[in-house]
């Protein structure tokens, strides 16, 4: 099930190998002035206790449950703002346009370089005729994947990840994976992570954020729930997509400092751990290096919004 990588990723390796500049050409598609198998379950937010698990592992295939992404911006200049545009269509080729909601979004996007320092968690705005849309300014040159996070209007369709190859231009510098620790910090907030992930077994992470020494008490809601977190697979960037137990509203789960969730690795390896969490109007993300079966986590450069 694992798709090839391509031109990108096998460009950045001999960036990294010989020193040289990440080229990807001049041609950048037209920008629109518009704003824009390895099937989940639907997603679940249940009563207290650890979340619900999808599938294993997903966003390793462009197409899935005959549906596809069309990337149409596969290529990008690192640090200038360009409008990134794809379209997911049907087994017939035709532009989907009806989505089910999904924690409050049609489509959820992440961008992630192939190092996975880089991460972007955007939601783009779908045009009338199906094409989504939204600005993007990548940081870096280097191989990156685009993740499409949706599940069609169709009755009992499937929630679906499908993933492309995106290739930023510039001069490449290879990253190495930061190390495994127990705590993040980001934009003056402390992240502590506890637990870990065990291949083919579900296993509980807790993750508390204080600030200044204190426990936030008082997250507020994103995306129907008071943490989001995405799971990658270093290597091949397998993608995994858990949420926390509980739902902000519900009479039992409270906004701080814990978020727990439950997440079953698909295999023995390393993972980069993505934690969203808002607090005074203001989305953060802490990034965590996690090896399976060892109880703890790292982060190093966590990325905000």
């Amino acid at each position: 099930m694992h798709a090839g990588l391509k031109i990108s990723a096998f460009a950045a390796a001999l960036a990294a190998t010989f020193g040289t500049a990440y080229g990807v050409g001049k041609g950048i598609d037209p920008v629109v002035t518009e704003r824009a198998p390895a099937a989940h379950e639907s997603h679940e937010e249940g009563g207290g206790g650890g979340g619900h698990q999808e599938s294993p592992a997903g966003g390793l295939q462009i197409s899935e449950g005959g549906y596809t992404l069309d990337l149409k911006t596969p290529r990008v200049t690192a640090g200038q703002r360009t409008e990134l545009r794809f379209t997911v269509r049907d087994s017939a080729g035709r532009a989907v346009t009806a989505y089910q909601r999904e924690h409050d979004k049609e489509l959820h996007l992440i961008v992630a370089s192939r190092d996975l320092v880089t991460y972007r968690h955007l939601h783009p705005t779908r045009a009338a005729d199906g094409t989504w849309s939204i600005p993007v300014e990548l940081p870096r040159a280097g191989g990156y994947r685009v993740f499409a996070d949706f599940t069609p209007a169709k009755k009992d369709a499937e929630n679906l990840v499908l993933g492309a190859d995106l290739a930023a231009s510039g001069s490449y510098t290879a990253q190495k994976l930061p190390a495994p620790t127990g705590t993040a910090t980001v934009d003056g907030y402390q992240v502590e992570l506890s637990g870990g992930l065990t291949p083919n077994t579900a296993t509980e992470l807790k993750l508390k954020v204080s600030r200044d020494g204190r426990p936030v008490t008082d997250l507020q809601p994103y995306l129907g729930a008071y943490g989001h977190l995405v799971a990658l697979r270093s290597g091949d960037l397998a993608y995994l997509h858990v949420h926390p137990g509980g739902a902000p509203g519900d009479a039992t789960t409270e906004p701080g400092p814990d978020i727990s969730f439950t997440a079953t690795a698909p295999s023995v390896g390393t993972y980069r751990l993505f934690l969203d969490f808002k607090h005074r109007g203001q989305v953060h993300t802490a990034a965590f290096t996690v090896t399976t079966g060892t109880g703890h986590a790292g982060v190093e450069g966590a990325h905000g919004h």
